[in-house]
């Protein structure tokens, strides 16, 4: 079969169609279509799924419906046994999904509306259910038309070929799909168009039927699935060693190995928490400046990878957590279901999200403990508190600063309770959280009896609060000067100052404990 065009699909820019010899590739041979071949003439029907939208209409509606009540997965188990499409009907009615923020194929969008503008007429032809597809047709308004699935027949498949046959005759209609489903109605189409499909599915297609179109899909696959593990937030879990570190047995290779174990675990089930975590924030994300680019969100990643793989991951984490102990066991399950508490309720609650975070990393001080044996002192956990309270407002903040450009009445982002109106407020408590840290281990020099069992030059300790109270200043000075990334972490490890404070603090923790 002859293919007539290819287009990467690239979006706009400055509103240009980015037509050049590197994208179009023409074929000079075809002739021109004639009067009665006019493709205007023609009916160009388009796929929903996968092909004007990056996401699939079911799945949007699937995970919206667990978010909103968990429980759910068990009705959802009998209407599936019911067929997919009574499923569809059911969470439709149940489930609304906001049009404007799906993400789209944009240069195919952009095709559509010349094909439109030129006198066409454009038929949405889905699998979807009527009442999920309708809103988005009228969205973009293009479409003359629209077919969908009714909680009786799923139009998918031959049923799609049967109905667009029946209402515009055989090989009447051209048919814009991306996926093995289409290949189908294909073989009864005038021409085809392949929208956002994979090699293999491009490649049959123009073996079963004459090929108008191919829109390129992004390159995603496995960079997006792993950028979805947020594999940067595993440092985190590095917290697990401060107790071996802070209790001078991080050389204890038994226990350095426990650690690394109890590591492993950790990233496993976060890796798995953050899968359900973006899962849960489609919405808000793609509200979002920066997190509508998350694969989830940006449709760069199917919705039915996290379902799968969020489970997985976490399953995984807690056999892990077994082999080293029940107590680590039981801190790894509240992990688990803390940060699950947090994405689904807490995140929406002002100051207690931002404790709920603070607690978070606490418990991985926990955690470090109870895969090692060694008992951490209060001093630490009130220590790790405050500290980690003032991250978390630094994350808060520069949220705050981004998203609202200081309008008063303007939320943070969708899910948040937080103005800009709050911005000194949020300040103020993190600086002076950060500063109590630095305060807390000036007391613990100078109080604790355990600081004198475990170093030989106890006083010397004091040179790390000033380096720590010139890392909290600095850190707030460049949220302030709207410098800060937003999550303190990632800054962290693209910040000469954060490693050089950490090496210089390392040294005065060594030379205190020199004997």
């Amino acid at each position: 079969m002859q293919v007539a065009h290819v287009f990467k699909s690239e979006p706009l820019v400055n509103g240009i169609w980015p037509w050049h010899p590197a994208t179009v590739i023409i074929n000079i041979a075809m002739p021109p279509p004639t009067p009665s071949e006019n493709p205007t003439t023609i009916p160009l029907c388009v796929d929903l799924d996968g092909t004007l939208i990056k996401t699939d209409m079911l799945w949007e509606s699937l995970v919206r419906r667990l978010k909103a009540n968990p429980f759910a997965l068990f009705s959802i188990l009998l209407w599936w046994t019911r067929g997919r499409a009574f499923l569809k009907q059911q969470l439709a009615a149940r489930v609304a999904v906001d049009a404007a923020s799906l993400p789209v194929n944009e240069s195919f969008l952009a095709w559509l509306r010349a094909e439109k503008k030129s006198g066409r007429k454009i038929v949405l032809a889905t699998a979807s259910d009527l009442k999920m597809a309708q809103p988005v047709a009228d969205h973009f308004g293009l479409f003359d038309e629209v077919l969908a699935s009714d909680g009786k027949t799923n139009l998918r498949s031959e049923n799609k070929l049967r109905l667009l046959t029946q209402k515009f005759g055989e090989r009447g209609f051209d048919y814009a799909g991306n996926s093995p489903a289409d290949f189908a109605v294909w073989r009864g189409v005038r021409e085809a168009i392949v929208v956002n499909a994979r090699p293999a599915v491009a490649k049959k297609a123009a073996a079963i039927a004459k090929v108008g179109l191919v829109f390129k899909p992004d390159a995603a696959g496995v960079g997006s699935f792993v950028r979805s593990l947020r594999l940067h937030q595993w440092v985190k879990n590095f917290i697990i060693f401060v107790p071996a570190l802070a209790g001078h047995k991080i050389g204890d290779t038994t226990i350095f190995l426990r650690d690394v174990r109890a590591f492993a675990a950790f990233c496993l089930c976060a890796s798995g928490v953050y899968l359900l975590n973006d899962l849960l924030d489609l919405d808000a994300d793609r509200q979002h400046l920066t997190k509508r680019n998350r694969p989830f969100a940006a449709g760069d990643l199917p919705l039915q990878t996290g379902l799968i793989c969020a489970p997985l991951f976490l399953i995984a984490g807690i056999l892990a957590a077994a082999q080293l102990s029940r107590s680590f066991v039981e801190v790894t399950f509240l992990y688990v279901a803390l940060t699950t508490i947090y994405s689904c309720w807490v995140k929406q609650i002002v100051l207690l999200d931002v404790f709920f975070l603070a607690g978070l990393y606490t418990l991985r001080l926990v955690a470090g403990s109870a895969a090692t044996g060694i008992v951490i002192s209060s001093w630490l956990l009130i220590f790790s508190m405050f500290i980690f309270v003032s991250l978390a407002l630094v994350k808060r903040f520069v949220e705050l600063t981004d998203t609202t450009g200081g309008e008063a009445s303007r939320p943070a982002a969708a899910g948040r309770g937080y103005f800009a109106e709050h911005l000194k407020l949020v300040a103020g408590l993190g600086t002076a959280s950060g500063w109590l840290a630095a305060a807390v281990l000036a007391i613990y020099v100078k109080q604790s009896e355990q600081v004198g069992q475990l170093y030989q030059h106890p006083m010397l300790l004091l040179f790390a609060c000033p380096l720590l109270l010139f890392w909290i200043g600095r850190v707030w000075w460049l949220a302030r000067k709207g410098e800060m990334h937003d999550d303190p972490v990632v800054f962290a490890l693209k910040d000469w100052a954060s490693y050089l404070v950490g090496a210089l603090t390392l040294l005065v923790m060594w030379v205190a404990a020199k004997h």
